[in-house]
């Protein structure tokens, strides 16, 4: 009993504490904020309802911090939206400027493969002109040798002759030597000087027609040393000819090979192994086994410094050839041929859904509906239709483990198992599966694993 009243008093008296507490708070505040009386009028009366000065201080403080929680979050929703403001306009300028510089890089391919189509002519025409000029040079020495062949017989004629006209001159020296020791004889020897003076008219006769047949074999070997020297020069400006053409061939090799080498390096691709490759597929050779004939002229093929560089460029034509059909399997080319604009590139990136930060497999180009959509490299379609989050969606199989996807289609032209060539139209673009509008999702995966396709488009752009 004496407990509860002692825990009476002391609630009591504590009670007591606080308004005195109150009271001197009110009393200090009073100066500044005097007490109000609001009163509320009824039809039963007149009734007031007291705001000491505390009261009024705690309203006034409440609607302080509320004054100042609504500045607060007003200006940070100010700054947020001028944020993201600033970020979208970035991010479209930075856009703009990248659709320009695919325009450019877009131009840029095309004129450098209107060069390379005609460096191509040149060459062929070039080749041509090397094929008619070897004719020219084949039949050049085949002349030469008739014609050394022809002097050598006409050497030989003229010494011959020679040798003849030596001997004639002798023999007639000995019967004018024997005529004259027979005039010195006896009136019978008269018979034998005139035989005499007969072989020696014949020989005289004999000695004019020797040295008419020397002179004109010596014309003839004047004009064969002449004729020979002509087809020298001649050679020689073939040869001077053929050099210019071979410095222009080797000129539009380089030009043909070093864009399709560094397309493949700057893809991150083993060149040799590819070209080996493409090489063991089209190696097929043969035809009918004819009997083994021999030249009835007796000539021999020539192999010279021409020949070597010729056939070095055959070689280098050769490589070039394995690279176009390498190129033809691989996908540089652009999926998308109409106007776009590309709106999502390869790696991680804020997911348009908000799912988070999440990796973007592929790239995205934004167009119309139904847009043409192409195959990208020859290749075998192994997927065509519906895929969870692709939608409508197109797998190619390519050469050397390379597999291409074009997904959120609006339409499928082509079935599985259907084998496309690069440039075949394959669908169109659409929105569906999960997407936020129109475009396409073009993904380029090695062995399984994703890579960036715009490494492989960027590679070609000098080529196609």
């Amino acid at each position: 009993m004496g407990t509860h009243s002692g825990r009476m008093l002391d609630k009591k008296t504590g009670h007591i504490l606080h308004t005195r507490l109150l009271d001197k708070l009110n009393h200090a505040l009073e100066r500044k904020l005097p007490e109000q009386r609001i009163f509320v009028k009824s039809e039963t009366g007149t009734r007031f309802i007291r705001m000491r000065p505390l009261t009024i201080a705690g309203i006034g403080a409440g609607a302080c911090v509320l004054m100042s929680w609504t500045i607060l979050v007003t200006a940070i929703f100010l700054m947020d939206t001028l944020s993201s403001g600033n970020q979208r306009e970035q991010s479209q300028r930075e856009r703009a400027i990248y659709e320009a510089r695919l325009n450019a890089l877009s131009q840029e391919r095309d004129d450098r493969a209107s060069e390379a189509a005609a460096a191509q002519d040149r060459f062929f025409i070039a080749l041509e002109q090397i094929s008619k000029m070897q004719s020219e040079v084949l039949a050049s020495e085949d002349r030469r040798t008739e014609l050394e062949t022809g002097i050598e017989v006409i050497q030989k004629t003229l010494r011959r002759t020679m040798q003849e006209r030596d001997s004639a001159r002798e023999e007639y020296a000995t019967m004018v030597a024997e005529l004259e020791a027979a005039k010195a004889g006896d009136a019978p020897l008269v018979a034998q000087a005139k035989s005499v003076d007969g072989s020696v008219a014949f020989l005289t006769s004999a000695l004019e027609r020797t040295a008419a047949e020397r002179d004109e074999a010596l014309k003839f070997s004047s004009e064969a040393e002449q004729i020979v020297a002509d087809l020298e020069f001649e050679m020689k400006l073939n040869e001077d000819r053929n050099n210019r053409i071979f410095e222009r061939l080797e000129e539009a090799v380089t030009i043909s090979l070093e864009p399709l080498d560094k397309m493949f390096r700057a893809a991150g691709m083993p060149t040799e192994s590819i070209l080996n490759e493409v090489r063991r597929g089209y190696s097929g050779q043969g035809g009918p086994l004819l009997p083994a004939t021999k030249s009835t002229s007796g000539g021999e093929t020539i192999e010279d410094a021409t020949t070597d560089r010729a056939n070095l460029i055959l070689k280098e034509l050769d490589r070039i050839n394995l690279f176009r059909i390498a190129a033809d399997k691989t996908p540089v080319a652009m999926p998308v041929k109409d106007a776009f604009r590309f709106t999502s590139g390869f790696g991680y990136r804020n997911d348009p859904k908000g799912a988070g930060r999440r990796m973007h497999a592929g790239v995205d180009f934004a167009a119309s509906t139904g847009t043409p959509i192409y195959a990208s490299a020859d290749g075998v379609v192994t997927h065509a239709g519906w895929q969870s989050g692709y939608g409508r969606l197109v797998k190619i199989k390519h050469a050397y483990g390379i597999e291409t996807r074009y997904a959120h289609l609006s339409k499928i032209n082509v079935k599985v198992g259907e084998r496309v060539s690069r440039g075949d139209r394959i669908g169109g673009m659409g929105a569906t599966g999960r997407v936020t509008g129109t475009h396409l999702h073009y993904e380029v995966r090695v062995n399984g694993n994703p890579v960036n396709p715009m490494t492989y488009i960027k590679a070609g752009r000098d080529v196609f």
